[in-house]
């Protein structure tokens, strides 16, 4: 026996056309639970006010008839049909009956005098009677006839020499505000079938339509997500879903990027790795051979220094940049003379700037001061004027100055060498132009520690030659001179 496979209420699309259509049931339940029964008292309360302004207009009248002795029970029945006529109501005049001078309600007894259309079945309620004689002002009800017709009611007393002696009783039929609510109710109901209809019919598409492009981006994060990088999705729209796509697709340009990279790094990586190692494992088999010469073992326990040198750089970058993505680096804020480090991190540099045949020139100031951490500073310049030498020329000229712009402190590191490849790569992680070179990775280093002391690091492209400049907060306590 197979199963009954029930709708899928999970889906995003059964969801939202379920909501379509229990918003519009909701929107109609209040129309017909609320408006409509205030419509229909609104409607009776207009009858009744109706009602009010012919009784009204009418009193004087109808005293005038109390207490005269020309007036036969003829005349008087065609007074008072004229007067429903002219109000467009039904105007009952009864007697009053009481015993004793402030009877109760209960006391008081009613009987028909005239009634304008002369019916059987005359309209009476004793109860609305009985309250416009004990208030002596108009008073507003509703009543049956015995035949089950509702009528709109008020009862206006009637006073001859100070005693209300009549009461004309008003009434109007309220079969046609019942009519006219019925038809109301049927019209919306019809209108809500229609409206709920429409509204499943089209949530389920409007939702079928956003169901797609959400499945789609689903397949693609989960594409993207396994290390397979698709097309760029179309962006149809620019609503939510299509500024979501278009973040979507910029995502994945980076993350390919990254993955780009990611794997250029790990060739650059091991090759820069590998290189060193292998070089130091041949010289140390050189080396066991007890028929090598002083001289020759000097020379190889040197190129063995430097091979170190280069893999001790490199582990020290890439644990730099670990513990920059981890939020572990430390700074100390304090205020720093940047010529006077300068020219202490150019001293470190002298035997390289001798070997390079470099022309040095120094354009500093008695005293730069920036605020910021000095060893991370002395850091960002030692991979400056390391690049100058790595990547120019022997014999390049190369300027080192500093100073203030705006407030702000700055040095800058320029030579004339052949220039920058692709300046804003630049400071991209792993990327280099010259990847016999290096890792490319001193730059991107020297960019976030830049930023993380609230500075940057910028390459002027309106010279010959590459120039990178360092731009901190400056000490305001502490001018430059």
């Amino acid at each position: 026996m197979s199963r009954v496979r029930r709708p899928r209420l999970k889906s995003l699309r059964n969801k939202l056309a379920l909501l379509f259509f229990a918003i519009t049931a909701a929107a109609f339940s209040v129309i017909y639970f609320y408006v409509v029964p205030q419509s229909e008292f609104n409607l009776r309360r207009e009858r009744l006010d109706d009602l009010a302004r012919a009784a009204t207009s009418s009193k004087s009248t109808l005293e005038g008839l109390m207490g005269r002795r020309d007036v036969t029970a003829r005349e008087l029945n065609r007074r008072v049909r004229a007067l429903g006529d002219a109000t467009g109501a039904r105007v009952t005049l009864q007697g009053v009956q009481r015993s004793g001078d402030q009877p109760r309600p209960e006391d008081l007894r009613f009987y028909t005098i005239s009634d304008s259309r002369e019916e059987t079945l005359v309209p009476e309620n004793r109860a609305l009677s009985a309250r416009a004689v004990i208030t002596g002002e108009p008073v507003r009800g509703g009543g049956t006839l015995p035949d089950g017709e509702r009528l709109g009611e008020l009862a206006q007393p009637l006073s001859y020499r100070g005693r209300i002696d009549w009461v004309a009783l008003y009434s109007r039929s309220f079969e046609d505000v019942g009519e006219t609510i019925s038809f109301i109710r049927a019209r919306l109901l019809a209108a809500t079938a229609v409206a709920l209809l429409l509204a499943l019919i089209g949530g389920y598409l409007v939702a079928q339509a956003v169901a797609r492009r959400v499945k789609r981006l689903e397949q693609a994060a989960s594409e993207v997500a396994a290390g397979r990088f698709i097309e760029p999705l179309p962006v149809e729209s620019d609503d939510e879903l299509g500024q979501l796509t278009r973040t979507f697709n910029e995502m994945q340009v980076q993350l390919r990027q990254v993955d780009v990279a990611r794997k250029e790094f790990v060739a650059t990586a091991s090759h820069e790795l590998r290189t060193p190692i292998f070089s130091l494992g041949g010289f140390v088999e050189l080396l066991q051979d007890e028929e090598l010469d002083d001289e020759t073992r000097r020379e190889f326990l040197d190129i063995m220094a430097e091979q170190v040198e280069r893999l001790q750089k490199l582990a020290v970058d890439l644990l730099d940049l670990s513990r920059l993505d981890a939020g572990s680096v430390e700074l100390q804020s304090e205020p720093v003379d940047l010529s006077a480090l300068a020219r202490t991190i150019l001293q470190e540099f002298k035997p390289a700037v001798a070997r390079h045949e470099t022309e040095l020139e120094l354009r500093l100031p008695s005293r730069v001061t920036a605020r910021c951490d000095r060893e991370r500073v002395a850091q960002i310049m030692r991979i400056l004027l390391d690049n100058a030498l790595r990547h120019t020329p022997e014999g390049t000229h190369v300027t080192v100055t500093a100073g203030r712009n705006n407030g702000a402190a700055e040095l800058t590191v320029a030579d004339d060498g052949p220039g920058l490849v692709d300046e804003h790569q630049v400071f991209e992680r792993f990327y280099t132009g010259d990847a016999q070179r290096g890792a490319g990775l001193g730059l991107a280093i020297a960019r976030e520690l830049a930023e993380r002391m609230d500075g940057s690091i910028r390459t002027d492209s309106r010279r010959e030659g590459a120039a990178f400049t360092v731009k901190l907060p400056g000490d305001r306590g502490r001018p430059s001179t």
